[in-house]
């Protein structure tokens, strides 16, 4: 049976071995010993030396065994004159044992070191009964407690500097994580405002000139063109604003005021103007403060509740209401929930996404789909820390928002309703440029 292969030694540990056997040699050839009146004289001194310099190529591998067979080594070495050489290699060994070994190792030998010091000091005081026997005890001292309190320090160096090295790679990985975490929420929000800021525009858009191509109307393709025009031109300036800030890093680009309950009536009537019949039932008191965040998305789901109505509703009335009670804000939004044919825009459900999330980071609830009554609604309560929200009127007001009703036939038959953006009557017949048909469970 073949014995396993000792690991190849360090060349550290070649260069300890050679020196410290070299260095005996030199020094019994050249007759210096340690020690005189011992038993065994002459060439014994090199046995103990040939037996530590050996095992010096162990001291990484196996420092237990290198420790327990130097132990026996200097111990034979004290019945002979004594080889400088072989004791300096055992303190090496003793070092290397508390360094290289285990944990455990490391703790008891130094201890062991001291109490086989002191043990031997005082044998030696009682034995001999003179003041040199303090000397033998230094000197035991300096051999076996000395080496290995040294390796005692230099390993908890190194274990502090190992643990320094874990606990900086791990505050590296808690940064980078996050880093990317708010790169992640940062992306989110950016795609948030630009879906709600862009898709309104980029639907009206898509929903008029699909109408006005499918019309051989003057008139129609005129007004169709107008709204447009200026949702394009609408669409545009926000474009350049968000990009404007994005490239600005210096911070020089002023910040546009957040939307507030305030800007809902004119959102409203932007969608009217769209060619959507919608009213605006319920709004907060004027002068009513809420907290930013809350009246941010509060307009947010306003406008993109709207954009999908003007996607995918079916004609009818598109109702909108916005309640203060004492520690929440409630968003309602219902529109027709039918199918029917006629020009409409692709959804891709981003918008509901976006609601739910911003909903989410107030810790509100929201719900959409179809409700009583075929109307889709889009309902969502934002809490409001009755601390922060002061009112400069009492109540609420019931804002009844008139609008011109359109009558046009739609390409079911149904009558579409709606005000041009001109502010004109548009009135036709085929598919309206100023209403979507579709379910109003689709998103866009």
């Amino acid at each position: 049976m073949a014995l396993p292969a000792l690991p190849r030694p360090h060349r550290h540990d070649v260069v300890i071995a050679t020196a410290g056997l070299l260095s005996g040699l030199l020094l019994w050839v050249l007759g210096l010993s340690t020690q005189t009146g011992r038993p065994f004289g002459g060439a014994w001194v090199l046995v103990p030396l040939a037996v530590t310099a050996p095992l010096e190529l162990l001291r990484r591998t196996h420092p237990r065994l290198g420790l327990i067979v130097g132990t026996a080594a200097v111990t034979a070495d004290q019945f002979t004159p004594g080889n400088f050489a072989t004791v300096m290699m055992f303190t090496d060994l003793m070092y290397a044992a508390v360094v290289y070994g285990t944990p455990a190792q490391a703790r008891r030998i130094p201890v062991v070191g001291g109490l086989v010091t002191v043990a031997l000091t005082l044998a030696l005081l009682a034995w001999w009964q003179v003041p040199q026997a303090l000397l033998v005890g230094v000197l035991c001292g300096l051999v076996s407690f000395v080496p290995a309190t040294t390796g005692a320090m230099v390993r908890n160096q190194r274990d502090a500097a190992e643990t320094a090295r874990l606990r900086a790679e791990q505050t590296a990985l808690l940064a980078e994580a996050d880093r990317i975490q708010a790169v992640t929420a940062e992306r989110a929000r950016m795609a948030r405002e630009l879906h709600d800021m862009v898709a309104g525009h980029l639907s009206a858009i898509a929903i008029h000139s699909t109408a006005a191509l499918s019309l051989d109307d003057p008139g129609t393709t005129r007004q169709a063109l107008t709204v447009i025009r200026e949702n394009s031109v609408e669409g545009l300036a926000d474009m350049r604003r968000i990009i404007g800030i994005l490239r600005d890093s210096g911070g020089e680009q002023d910040a546009a005021p957040a939307p507030t309950l305030s800007g809902v009536d004119a959102l409203v009537g932007g969608a009217r103007a769209n060619g959507l019949d919608a009213r605006l039932t319920e709004l907060p008191a004027p002068g009513t403060r809420l907290p930013a965040p809350v009246e941010l998305a509060a307009y947010r789901i306003v406008q993109e509740s709207l954009t999908n109505a003007l996607k995918h509703a079916a004609p009818g009335s598109v109702t909108v209401a916005l309640a203060l009670c004492e520690d929440a804000l409630t968003v309602r939004v219902s529109s027709p929930y039918g199918r029917v044919d006629g020009p409409r825009a692709p959804g891709s459900e981003a918008g509901l996404v976006g609601m739910e999330e911003r909903v989410a980071l107030l810790g509100g609830t929201f719900r959409a789909g179809p409700g009583d009554a075929g109307l889709w609604t889009v309902s969502a309560t934002l809490p409001v820390d009755a601390a922060e929200a002061t009112a400069a009127g009492a109540g609420v007001r019931g804002a009844r928002v008139s609008g011109t009703r359109e009558s046009g036939t739609g390409a079911s038959g149904e009558r579409v309703s709606g005000t041009g953006a001109s502010g004109g009557r548009v009135s036709k017949t085929g598919a309206s440029p100023g209403r979507a048909s579709g379910g109003g469970g689709a998103e866009a």
